[in-house]
């Protein structure tokens, strides 16, 4: 059994709450979809919204009951805006919300720890999703993907660590029964893919698949903090670096069963997000 209302889904322009809000109005639930640019999402309502820019909260919160929180990208301190909006909220009359937050940040751990420490005094019905690193970052926009595209390489400091990749499809399902099933998990949910694998390992999965020979190319922390600085704030890159510094300490190698639990299907492998990408461009 679900529960009736509507959902608003901040970031729905992005990697997992664009698949959140279509699986969600696939399903027959209305959603409000908030972008800064009040993108138009099948099915949804779009509505402007700027996590900077308080003039556009009330609109998006009127007439909402429940919410999928994505944090402002690279803001290391998210709960100084966040919290203030998540108040508002409740007081606007949302009983529900699930916050993305990462498998390599803990409650009350730094940037959206903080917020996820507080979500459970603010709400009587959350959730927050903890997911491993995507696999999209091979495929779309991100840094790996467009190394992989221009020079047949992915950088990082992950040395031979390994990771449990997750593809974004299966965090949007587990969102879409955290946020309508009748009882919320009221808990942190770690999310996986089916097997932890090498940054050698994803290079060898994409030369198979797609024909075109990638390598992993191992880098120290600090080169990896100065070739992303070149990207990102030096804070933010420092801070990236680490996590890859982590990931070869072996902090990421593990495998959850959450998304077989709440979806009632496996997630899904690596080669076949690369599989299905492949067949949904050619």
């Amino acid at each position: 059994m679900t529960t009736a209302g509507t959902t608003l889904v901040i970031g729905a322009t992005g990697t997992t709450g664009s698949r959140t809000a279509a699986q969600l109005t696939a399903a027959g639930h209305r959603v409000k979809a908030a972008s800064r640019r009040a993108t138009p999402v099948a099915g949804a309502e779009p509505v402007p919204f700027d996590w900077y820019d308080p003039a556009t909260h009330a609109t998006a919160l009127d007439g909402v009951d429940h919410v999928y929180l994505i944090p402002p990208l690279g803001d290391s301190d998210p709960a100084a805006i966040m919290l203030p909006f998540l108040h508002q909220a409740r007081t606007a009359g949302v009983h529900r919300a699930v916050l993305l937050s990462s498998s390599a940040v803990p409650e009350g751990g730094p940037a959206v720890g903080t917020v996820h420490q507080a979500l459970p005094d603010l709400f009587e019905q959350w959730a927050v999703l903890r997911p491993s690193w995507f696999m999209q970052n091979f495929t779309g926009t991100h840094a790996h993907a467009r190394s992989i595209r221009d020079e047949g390489i992915i950088w990082t400091a992950t040395g031979s660590g390994r990771v449990g990749f997750v593809d974004a499809e299966d965090i949007a399902a587990v969102a879409v029964r955290a946020l309508t099933d009748e009882q919320a998990p009221n808990t942190d949910l770690v999310l996986t893919g089916p097997e932890a694998l090498g940054y050698d390992d994803i290079a060898a999965v994409i030369t198979e698949v797609t024909g075109r020979p990638v390598v992993h190319r191992r880098l120290s922390y600090e080169q990896m903090r100065d070739r992303l600085t070149t990207q990102v704030p030096v804070e933010f890159a420092a801070m990236l670096a680490g996590m890859d510094r982590a990931i070869a300490e072996g902090a990421e190698d593990r495998i959850t069963d959450t998304v077989q639990r709440l979806t009632g299907r496996p997630p899904r492998t690596f080669q076949a997000l690369l599989e299905r990408e492949m067949r949904s461009s050619g």
